[in-house]
């Protein structure tokens, strides 16, 4: 054991002198200049596997996803943080009726008008509730917003080019069901289930450095879904044999569920969303639907979100309801639009 030399008076002796380990670390640096290397040395089998058919195909899915959606999530992640950090919660407040059966419609509404995707409504949510708004108003803001404002609705125009009711339908079913969740909150809902929200990440910070801290957050965490979910559209176009996309989408339950499912895992910004569902080009109207709806409410980020705003207790009963209103909601609509 190594014991150092010129100890100041008083000090332990026995005190072993513990090597420097930071030139042990992988630095950032050093792992790109690693990935750069074994690219280079890979470059070879890299080139043959990108020649292949099934890789060009997965290449075109995955750019087209990528490169329709970027524009749409970065517009929708400013205006949410421009929302959250300039327009003040007291406002909400003011403007909801106070009876809570009519403050739920309302709420539900203003999520049409005030864009933002799931990483904003959580936390404007739980600043509405520390501000008095009734529970039900709040989730019903907290459901809507996300899956029926400007930026998502024109998305979903412009991914479905030739299916206006697809948008009709995505706005109604969203609405209907955030409406739902509110009222079904405000019959059911106990105070206990709901833990008071902590304050807000950025509060105590200026205007512009919570502005710029949460535009740089949303867009790294939804860019980060973004590229997964494209990933996973174009590796069931290209890798998945046609066969087995078509027996499952040919059984119309089964799509239903292979959807909603599908939504809640790749937890995928809203105002990209309806990209990967027009990619699913074997799937029924009703079950692209489906995904558009389920996708905004509930999925895994949001689950994690909500359990760490409100409690976990609130998020175990408030998403598996939340998930089979907006399956039904969506086939209801579906049935009636589609």
């Amino acid at each position: 054991m190594a014991i150092t030399e010129d100890a100041p008076p008083g000090a332990d002796r026995r005190a072993p002198v513990r090597p420097d380990r930071d030139g042990r670390r992988l630095s950032s640096p050093l792992v790109l200049v690693l990935t750069l290397l074994l690219a280079v040395l890979a470059q070879s089998p890299i080139r043959g596997l990108l020649g292949t058919p099934a890789m060009q195909s997965w290449m075109t899915v995955f750019v087209a996803v990528t490169v329709q959606a970027l524009p749409f999530l970065v517009l929708g992640v400013l205006l949410s943080a421009a929302i959250a950090v300039f327009v003040p919660p007291s406002f909400f407040a003011r403007a909801l009726p106070r009876r809570p059966a009519l403050a739920v419609p309302v709420a539900g509404i203003a999520g049409a008008v005030l864009p933002g995707c799931e990483c904003a409504s959580v936390p404007v949510a739980g600043a509405l509730v520390r501000r008095g708004v009734t529970p039900a108003a709040a989730l019903a803001f907290l459901l809507s917003a996300p899956a029926i404002n400007p930026i998502v609705l024109t998305a979903t125009a412009v991914a479905f080019p030739r299916d206006p009711e697809m948008v009709l339908g995505r706005f109604l079913a969203s609405l209907l069901v955030a409406c739902a969740m509110g009222w079904l909150w405000q019959r059911l809902g106990r105070t206990d289930w709901l833990r008071p929200p902590a304050h807000g990440a950025h509060e105590g910070a200026t205007k512009g450095e919570a502005f710029w801290n949460s535009v740089r957050h949303d867009t790294m965490h939804a860019g980060g879904f973004l590229v997964l979910g494209a990933m996973a559209a174009a590796t069931l176009k290209a890798a998945v044999p046609a066969d087995w996309l078509r027996t499952a989408a040919g059984n119309p339950v089964f799509s239903v569920l292979a959807l909603a499912v599908l939504a809640v895992l790749l937890s995928i910004c809203s105002e990209a969303d309806a990209f990967v569902a027009a990619s699913l080009t074997q799937f029924s109207p009703t079950a692209k639907l489906v995904f558009l709806v389920v996708g905004p409410m509930i999925d895994l980020k949001l689950f994690a979100m909500q359990a760490g705003t409100f409690g976990r207790t609130f998020a175990l009963r408030f998403a598996p309801a939340t998930f089979a209103l907006a399956i039904t909601g969506a086939v209801l609509t579906s049935v009636v639009l589609l």
